[in-house]
């Protein structure tokens, strides 16, 4: 691991956190919260940065009605803050942080990486990263591929091509195909086959090469974003912003430049007990060690009786009980109670959209 391998890191620090409703909220999304029982998710993601980079070093790209709250999770830290004046999915997200990584005069590797997931092993996460930073020196754009330990059906996957890259020594493949969400069969050959890694949505490249291949496929939104490189720092920047961004369409850097055709890119493998924590599910899953002998997982004042398999997460004054459930998630705030499968966590999207259609904004 190499304090210079990375020289920047953008983190992408978006996105409303629905399908942990009714606890993640619109103006306090899921990044803010302590999902996994440590400090706010974006503050453990930019703590894991710090043994290769310091806080300087780092650009968070944010809702701009979430400025407030960032800047409450991370007191003084001299972190960079741009706050988007409205979603536009990650494709926008990860350019205009390489645009003012330029501007700031960063000339070396960055990483573009989600503020909201789990990294239990930082150490072989930042080994992966920086052997991605040595890679995208010579060109290209470097991933990290989590190595499976299981055919998991809710995530992306990349495949590889066969043998590593000639003189790298390091384990870095180029990439053959970046796979959608698979049925569980396709799940199951591809962790047999050991050629396919989990999409961790982690990125790195200079800033040169990422914007280049913005030009090339989305240049659209490249000429749209090339309108701040004069207002980066100055007074009404964020004024220019609103006005860029009511011009550029929403699309994911997956769809709109790594799956195109002629990207040079390249993935790196990584075990480092990852998880998206993208539901209810997945944290329960995460921590399976705090588990009873039943299955249940209690963040609560709880009584469980002849109960397996369940979820329960409250706050307040309440105790909570609950008598014959199995497989349930249980999730009671002071304004909003969440009874469900566990196995429907996906889907809880689907209440926040039926919330929002009733015009019950405030329990959004």
């Amino acid at each position: 691991m190499e304090k210079n391998a990375i020289e920047c890191a953008v983190v992408m620090a978006g996105g409303s956190g629905t399908r942990f409703w009714p606890m993640s909220r619109a103006l306090k999304p899921k990044q803010f919260l302590p999902v996994t029982g440590g400090e706010a998710l974006l503050v453990e993601t930019c703590n894991r940065l710090n043994p290769i980079m310091g806080d300087e070093r780092i650009v968070a790209v944010l809702g701009e009605s979430h400025l407030s709250e960032a800047r409450a999770c991370l007191g003084e830290r001299p972190i960079h803050l741009i706050g988007e004046p409205v979603g536009r999915n990650t494709a926008p997200c990860i350019a205009l942080g390489a645009f003012y990584a330029r501007w700031r005069g960063v000339r070396g590797p960055i990483a573009f990486l989600p503020a909201d997931h789990h990294i239990g092993d930082r150490q072989s996460f930042l080994d992966a990263l920086c052997v991605a930073g040595r890679k995208s020196l010579s060109g290209g754009i470097a991933t990290l591929g989590v190595v499976p330990d299981r055919p998991e059906t809710g995530y992306g996957y990349i495949r590889r091509e066969g043998s590593g890259l000639k003189g790298s020594g390091e384990g870095v493949y180029r990439v053959a195909a970046f796979v959608e969400k698979p049925a569980l069969a396709d799940a199951k050959s591809y962790v047999a086959s050991g050629e396919y890694y989990w999409n961790a949505g982690v990125f790195v490249a200079t800033a040169e090469t990422l914007l280049k291949e913005v030009e090339r496929h989305l240049p659209a939104l490249y000429k749209a974003l090339s309108r701040l490189e004069g207002a980066f720092g100055r007074e009404g920047f964020a004024e220019r912003l609103g006005e860029v961004y009511g011009t550029i369409e929403g699309i994911s850097f997956d769809y709109g430049v790594m799956e195109k055709p002629g990207v040079d890119a390249y993935v790196v493998p990584c075990r480092c007990d990852w998880s998206d924590v993208g539901s209810w599910a997945s944290l329960y899953a995460l921590r399976s060690t705090s588990h009873d002998a039943e299955g249940n997982l209690a963040d609560a004042d709880a009584v469980l009786i002849d109960c397996r398999g369940s979820f329960v997460q409250a706050s307040g004054k309440k105790i909570v009980a609950c008598l014959g459930l199995e497989d349930v998630l249980v999730v009671d705030t002071p304004d909003a109670l969440l009874v469900t499968r566990l196995d429907r966590s996906q889907d809880i999207r689907r209440i926040v959209d039926a919330l929002k259609a009733k015009g019950r904004d405030g329990f959004l």
